[in-house]
């Protein structure tokens, strides 16, 4: 077992009494765990703005013709919807927050290594996030690219592309500084005897996602200076009119942007393999298996950007070649899914709120990474390329992968991160009626995919208005859902019942301290003794 040692008369990082009072307690602090809230507040805010964005585009959806807005404006909020999603709520989300919360927990650590380069980090990420709001409110009007920007349109439409590519710029360098940040912590400031097989696999997630936050998020940095210059002074990069290459702009996006989803989705895996060993109480199945795969998609997932460009004229070989490398992703992706539903055999199976996000977790991301594989085939990706069947793929991927990795993670920990318990049933209901609801919105979508649904369009043939009710209608389910988990866990955060400071019985070290933390989380530093899942 881990040893860890604080007294109840510790002081919360809640009550803790700087030199600062009120609000200014929280936006000059540098104690990593009030940090990870002010990313959570910043984050969920602009999650639920970006759900609610989505569901007006289903709306507008729901029958061919004008619906409820104009192409243009129906444009502008795709572009809005993808932004703040991928920018700034999906690509930070459970690094920043529970990985900024956890990760020193975790190894035994005071703090991260640079505590005000923590602090800094989020103040690049709430100027990138305005920036991207301001953009959608100036004069020439919203962005109206899709989020991936894409050349030459981006260099030759009136709207405010240079605002909004400005904007996921500079919260590029918030990830940059995170991930360094992450990296330092986990190399210097572990535990005595700590060593790298003694961390648990949620640091290793963490690990494996600040190298590639590290090593990927210059190149899109890159890509999005020569898109601006292009714009200001016509240099001719990516516009064919000015001797440019538009397929240039799409390798380098894609260069950042594949690896980016191992960004979104491998902190959410560290978060599964927390959670299963903990409602199963067993050890993890395979524990060095699934640190290795972690490095290994880190690894991999650098080499398969070309799968999305089959269709665009690359050679023969090079499609051969991106579809081998995928296939080849997919490996210890499977590796992991096999060691967690092996840790759950024979286990002393416990469904509580975070298991059964957990287990959809589980389930939502292998249809979206089957499905992966279809798009991964020359052959079929052919028939379903930029049809609605990717929209499907990407948010079974993203929102099934990294959404519910995201509400796993916030009903595992907040009774530690709040020191109260939210109300089980509710939760429950809430869990069910997202399930229910997210695969009613995206699972349609494959169907009408493979009948020939283009993505992205405004308007559409009669033929597919079947599929595009029944994805509104899980739309709006899923907004009900969204609302009922929110209401819980606020009401629990303010009124709960006072936290254990081991409500699930779990055997890593942030269960051994007291609920909420106290400021320096230790008072001594904790002694390892073995494997950090050790139930028995």
């Amino acid at each position: 077992m881990i040893n860890a040692t604080t007294t109840m008369e510790s002081v919360s990082y809640l009550d803790h009494k700087g030199k600062y009072k009120g609000i200014f307690a929280w936006i000059f602090a540098t104690d990593h765990k009030r940090i990870a809230l002010l990313y959570l507040y910043a984050i969920s805010t602009f999650f639920v703005i970006g759900a609610i964005l989505g569901l007006l585009m289903r709306l507008e959806l729901i029958s061919p013709g004008q619906t409820i807005m104009t192409a243009q404006t129906y444009n502008g909020i795709f572009t809005v919807h993808g932004i703040m999603m991928i920018f700034m709520v999906v690509i930070p989300g459970l690094s920043a927050i529970f990985g900024n919360f956890f990760l020193p927990i975790l190894i035994g650590a005071k703090d991260v290594a640079f505590p005000r380069l923590n602090l800094f980090s989020w103040y690049i990420f709430i100027t990138g996030s305005i920036l991207a709001v301001l953009s959608q409110f100036l004069r020439s009007g919203p962005p109206d690219t899709g989020w991936t920007f894409y050349a030459p349109y981006s260099t030759a439409t009136g709207t405010n592309v240079i605002f909004a590519t400005t904007a996921a710029f500079v919260l590029g360098f918030s990830s940059i500084l995170t991930g360094l940040n992450f990296i330092v912590t986990i190399h210097r400031m572990r535990a005595p005897k700590m060593k790298f097989f003694s961390m648990p696999l949620f640091p290793w997630s963490i690990y494996a996602t600040a190298w590639i936050q590290v090593l990927a998020t210059p190149i899109i940095a890159i890509t999005l200076l020569m898109l601006i210059a292009e714009r200001l002074f016509k240099i001719g990069f990516f516009d064919p009119a000015y001797g440019g290459d538009p397929i240039l702009f799409q390798h380098m996006f894609w260069i950042y942007s594949h690896p980016a989803v191992y960004i979104m989705i491998l902190p959410a895996m560290g978060v599964i393999t927390e959670i299963i060993p903990t409602f199963c109480q067993r050890k993890v199945y395979g524990y060095k298996a699934i640190a290795m795969s972690s490095l290994a998609i880190a690894g991999v997932g650098y080499l398969v950007w070309g799968h999305h460009m089959f269709t665009s004229g690359m050679s023969e070989t090079a499609r051969w070649v991106f579809s081998l490398l995928t296939f080849i992703v997919a490996i210890p992706s499977a590796v992991k899914v096999f060691n967690w539903l092996a840790t759950m055999y024979k286990g002393s199976i416990d469904l509580k709120p975070p298991l059964l996000y957990a287990l959809s977790f589980i389930f939502l991301f292998s249809i979206g990474g089957l499905t992966g594989l279809v798009l991964g085939s020359l052959a079929t990706n052919i028939q379903v390329h930029d049809t609605s069947f990717v929209v499907a793929h990407f948010h079974y991927i993203v929102f099934g992968g990294m959404g519910f990795g995201f509400f796993a993670a916030l009903h595992y920990w907040f009774p530690k991160i709040y020191g109260r318990m939210y109300n089980f049933r509710r939760a429950n209901i809430a869990w069910g009626i997202l399930f229910v609801g997210f695969n009613l919105l995206y699972f349609p979508l494959f169907i009408i995919g493979m009948q020939g649904m283009p993505r992205r369009y405004y308007d559409y043939l009669p033929q597919f208005q079947t599929g595009h009710v029944i994805s509104t209608i899980g739309g709006i389910i899923l907004i009900i859902g969204l609302f009922l988990m929110i209401r819980n866990l606020v009401l629990g955060a303010r009124k709960g019942a006072k936290a254990p400071a081991n409500p699930w019985n779990g055997s890593t070290l942030e269960w051994q301290i007291v609920s909420p933390p106290p400021q320096e989380n230790f008072d001594e530093d904790p002694l390892i003794k073995n494997n950090p899942y050790d139930y028995e």
